[in-house]
């Protein structure tokens, strides 16, 4: 539970602030609460509790409750300190915190789903707190009265919802790899459009609603960039995770993008830089290069007496080529490639020190993460680990 401070570095990383590490089990889901230096933490042992920074810099617990089940999901409002959460039940409990943050009031229970909540989040503008299960549905209702306005049938069981408050369209990220964009009314919902990238489920999804940007990461290790607003269709992958995406937030104030995965890195990606869409990988029976059969082109192989080889594509151009053709590698940021990835040996050459300047950074939490939160007002982010630790860092380093 003792806070680490530490002085603010020169180089331009994230700065530990703080641990809180009195948790007998796994925190699955947290959030920093603004302009108070507090945190609430909902961990598998089914208890609430809210930690206010005490003048030694210590993190101490001023709430404890505990629920009737596991919460799975938690979405905060700190204008009317309104806590909602998720139930493995299905059910939505929402509770109302004071104004010192030093008790917690049950407020109303929503009879939401048939399974788990996987998603919750209030929608303040609106008055309505929607919610997706397990049980694959969508629903939204009214905060006010506590009667459900309506609900949608997901294709698969939704893991990832953002909101637009101006134009009233919900984004929801799927286990299938879908998204789809559904227009909300008072009491109804239409299907606007579905899109899908990810070779994974979806695992986090962040809204800018100033370049009307959707960020989604995924199991596959990935970010797509869908640029909605821009109405051409473009949609940049961004590779700079070994492992899978947990969470997404875009500060808009500075065009960065912050992203987690499962092996404790935390990655910032400029985002205020012209990016190019990965090219669309062509087909061919023979290398485009050197014009070689591939294995399954049994004819060529018998004409030209040659040994079928295997396919490749060249990251760059979406060139069917060999593995003689395609022997090099090389990192293009700019189309998203913060690792090396094979080129073909043109591409390659093509290449300049200045087309692999990186656009992002790249740092370790040294713990593995399941979830985290950034707060924009405060520039700190929060990460709670499979180590039963929550870390709280100062992000104004990198992203100002």
């Amino acid at each position: 539970m003792a806070a680490e401070i530490q002085p603010q570095p020169q180089a331009r990383k994230p700065c530990l602030l703080s641990k809180i590490e009195a948790f007998q089990e796994v925190v699955s889901t947290a959030v920093i609460i603004p302009k108070e230096d507090g945190v609430i933490s909902v961990s598998e042992d089914r208890a609430i509790r809210v930690w206010l920074k005490r003048d030694s810099g210590q993190y101490w617990p001023s709430v404890y409750h505990t629920l009737p089940s596991s919460c799975s999901c938690m979405s905060f409002n700190p204008e009317t300190r309104r806590l909602s959460l998720g139930m493995d039940t299905g059910s939505i409990c929402e509770f109302i915190l004071s104004e010192d943050y030093n008790t917690i009031t049950p407020a109303r229970t929503y009879q939401a789903h048939q399974g788990r909540v996987t998603v919750v989040l209030f929608v303040l503008e609106m008055e309505w707190l929607l919610s997706t299960g397990q049980d694959k549905n969508f629903t939204w209702h009214c905060s006010e009265s506590g009667q459900q306005l309506g609900t949608y049938r997901t294709a698969a069981w939704v893991s990832g919802l953002q909101f637009d408050v101006e134009t009233r369209h919900a984004f929801v990220g799927d286990q299938s790899g879908q998204v789809t964009i559904l227009k909300l009314e008072q009491e109804s919902c239409s299907l606007v459009t579905t899109f899908k990238g990810h070779t994974g489920n979806v695992t986090a999804l962040s809204w800018d609603p100033v370049q009307r940007v959707l960020f989604s990461g995924s199991s596959d290790h990935s970010i797509i960039m869908w640029d909605i607003g821009g109405r051409k269709g473009t949609a940049i992958e961004l590779q700079g995770h070994n492992d899978k995406v947990q969470g997404l937030c875009y500060a808009s104030h500075t065009r960065q993008l912050i992203s987690c995965s499962s092996d404790g890195g935390i990655v910032i990606w400029n985002m205020d830089v012209t990016r190019q869409e990965t090219p669309e990988w062509l087909d061919s029976d023979s290398c485009q290069k050197c014009e070689q059969p591939f294995f399954w082109n049994f004819k060529q192989m018998w004409d030209s007496k040659k040994i079928g080889l295997r396919q490749h594509h060249c990251r760059k151009c979406g060139q069917a080529v060999c593995g003689k053709c395609s022997s090099k590698r090389s990192s293009i940021p700019l189309m998203g490639f913060e690792f090396e990835v094979r080129v073909c040996d043109s591409c390659h050459e093509s290449i300049t020190d200045e087309d692999r300047a990186p656009t992002a950074t790249f740092h370790d939490s040294k713990h593995s993460i399941v979830y985290m939160h950034y707060e924009p007002t405060t520039g700190n982010l929060l990460t709670s680990g499979t180590d039963k630790v929550i870390k709280l860092w100062d992000m104004t380093p990198v992203v100002s």
